[in-house]
């Protein structure tokens, strides 16, 4: 008789047991659902998604790399906004010919261009002003690429190498060169 009654307390013990470990399954999935939709795999994709409304004119900008190794933020071409891949590998200011259309660029003298996907024909074009956060430059080269399929813009040299760049862990400082 004593062997089933330590038996009904280890089933008893081995419910309770089961019980916890089900209600924590469920605790867990809803703190996961509930960060999900809070935006945190958002987070994780665009650290950088509010630079532009956060950062006085003039001040650097720091910028995250998001999870699948890129810097990517938002800016704007000519007040008009854009995300922006920063892309050192890129000569110009790279934007895709449909996104151009949108935003009314003027295409100029037809060039070639490397990429990572072979030799493309483009144009060249003037963007009046390119901003990211709060460094706004003037009369940046660009190019207009019809090869391009997404919206986003390569940012690359024409811009960059008007900034102070720095690179440390994961993150990259751009800032107005001092004078």
């Amino acid at each position: 008789m004593a062997t089933q009654k330590g038996t009904r307390i280890v089933i008893k013990a081995a419910q309770r047991g089961g019980v916890f470990m089900m209600l924590l399954f469920w605790i867990l999935l809803m703190a996961v659902g509930t960060w999900w939709i809070h935006g945190g795999l958002e987070d994780m994709m665009r650290p950088n998604a509010n630079i532009v409304y956060t950062l006085p004119a003039g001040e650097p900008v720091t910028l995250q790399r998001n999870r699948a190794g890129h810097y990517e933020a938002p800016g704007k071409i000519n007040g008009q906004p854009v995300t922006f891949l920063l892309d050192t590998g890129a000569t110009y200011v790279a934007v895709p010919a449909e996104l151009a259309n949108q935003l009314g660029l003027e295409p100029g003298r037809s060039a070639w261009f490397n990429t990572a996907n072979g030799r493309v024909e483009g144009t060249l074009t003037e963007l009046e002003e390119v901003s990211l956060g709060g460094l706004k430059v003037q009369n940046v080269q660009g190019s207009i690429s019809p090869g391009m399929e997404s919206d986003t813009v390569l940012l690359g040299m024409s811009f960059l190498n008007l900034l102070a760049i720095e690179m440390q862990a994961g993150e990259m400082v751009l800032s107005l060169p001092e004078q």
